[in-house]
């Protein structure tokens, strides 16, 4: 375990330590460490998985981890990265978007024995809460000085900030007292902007506890691209973890077209290969630009921890079946995950050049007949030259499915 605060720095994952000696000093023995997430959607996303990964390395390092889910506190709603008040959703939504975001989480946290992992609800202790408790028992130690000079309120004061969201940062503080109490949590994890809650929760156990009580917290770097736009948002938007919402295949090109410099840095923040494994990929990497090493490197090693090797091998293939433009072997679900949005319905047999000019691959019958005579048009994988050429149903994959590709890269899809 002496190593690992080093391996954490080493990936660029900590943005801030509350006293990083003290930290070091404690994860130097078993400790338990928790890390909320909020059920404001019905899945997490690629930024969500870099926190739920801090915690499975602190499993595989010896920790014990909680995740909480943030049932009652996600009936409030966090202020922290937003210009303006959150909308409230209803009870049923949350509920629902609480079940949701805790299977995500079995999936990736060990919970096979309590001391090793195990998942939480903070309306186990919140949402029961009567109001003069609240007040009583915590509102009465954070003096509104104290709230007001914390980032994340200070940041909405000009826009306005409701005393409902005001009033986070101290149920936050709430969960982490409750966790230390009931199961020894000593370290809470977050995202950096999260800095000013997580110190609140510091302040409140040392207000109640002593000044001496040996409770940490730190921060995860918010993870940005290497042009400084926002990490994990794709062309379609943010980047689920839930496949029904955003495809294994989605990911790996997500990652497959991130620049030379993230390629290698992704591979820090979300892999698990190690240091020594890392800096050899590196090496190799950049002494061949243009391969890709790195991105395929990263692509298949976060597709695979998200959503198991099978996926990950489909992706690879459907990738290589893309670029090579052998798509004969591709699946059904294949065929609709690569060209569905472009898809067109065919309603019988076609001439091919008739068939180029509807999927607008062709301009007019001449420019059709020009690429087809050019050997630059394959259907299906195999390439045609025949000016006389029909395209009928016994000609498509599946029965139905006709894969046009026209030149290396423009790609229509037909659909009997």
């Amino acid at each position: 375990m002496e190593n690992f605060i080093d391996e954490l720095n080493y990936r660029g994952l900590i943005a801030q330590y509350s006293n990083e000696e003290a930290v070091k000093e404690l994860l130097s023995t078993k400790q338990t460490v928790y890390c909320g997430f909020d059920p404001s959607a019905s899945s997490m996303h690629l930024g969500n998985y870099v926190m739920i990964s801090l915690l499975k390395r602190f499993q595989k390092a010896g920790h014990r981890v909680v995740a909480l889910v943030g049932g009652a506190t996600g009936m409030i709603g966090d202020p922290s990265g937003k210009s303006k008040e959150r909308n409230i959703q209803t009870k049923e939504v949350l509920e629902a978007n609480t079940e949701s975001i805790r299977r995500q989480l079995e999936k990736y946290i060990d919970l096979s024995d309590p001391q090793k992992g195990m998942l939480v609800s903070n309306f186990e202790w919140l949402g029961h809460m009567e109001l003069i408790d609240f007040l009583r028992d915590y509102g009465k130690f954070f003096s509104i000085n104290y709230m007001l000079s914390k980032e994340i309120v200070k940041s909405r004061l000009e826009a306005g900030i409701s005393f409902t969201e005001f009033s986070y940062q101290i149920l936050q503080s709430v969960d982490f007292y409750h966790l230390h109490h009931t199961q020894g949590v000593s370290i809470q994890l977050g995202g950096n902007d999260q800095w000013g809650n997580l110190t609140s929760g510091l302040e409140l156990i040392r207000k109640l506890d002593g000044e001496e009580e040996k409770v940490e917290c730190m921060t995860c770097h918010l993870i940005l691209r290497s042009d400084g736009k926002k990490f994990g948002k794709s062309e379609k938007g943010a980047l689920f973890l839930d496949p029904k919402l955003t495809s294994p295949y989605a990911i790996y090109q997500y990652f497959m077209n991130v620049t030379d410099e993230d390629a290698i840095r992704f591979l820090k923040i979300f892999s698990f290969l190690s240091p020594e494994e890392i800096e050899a990929i590196a090496k190799e990497h950049f002494a061949a630009p243009g391969a890709r090493i790195g991105q395929k490197k990263v692509a298949y090693e976060v597709t695979k921890d998200l959503h198991g090797k099978e996926a990950a091998d489909e992706a690879v293939a459907m990738s290589e079946a893309l670029f090579s433009g052998n798509v004969a072997s591709l699946k059904e679900n294949e065929i609709e995950e690569l060209f569905g949005e472009m898809k067109k319905p065919l309603e019988g047999p076609m001439l091919l050049e008739d068939l180029l000019i509807y999927l607008g691959a062709a301009t007019s019958k001449r420019e059709a007949r020009t690429f087809i005579q050019g050997n630059s048009v394959l259907i299906n994988g195999e390439k045609v030259t025949d000016l006389t050429k029909v395209i009928a149903p016994e000609d498509a994959m599946y029965g139905k499915y006709v894969i046009v590709r026209r030149g290396k890269k423009n790609w229509y899809l037909g659909q009997f």
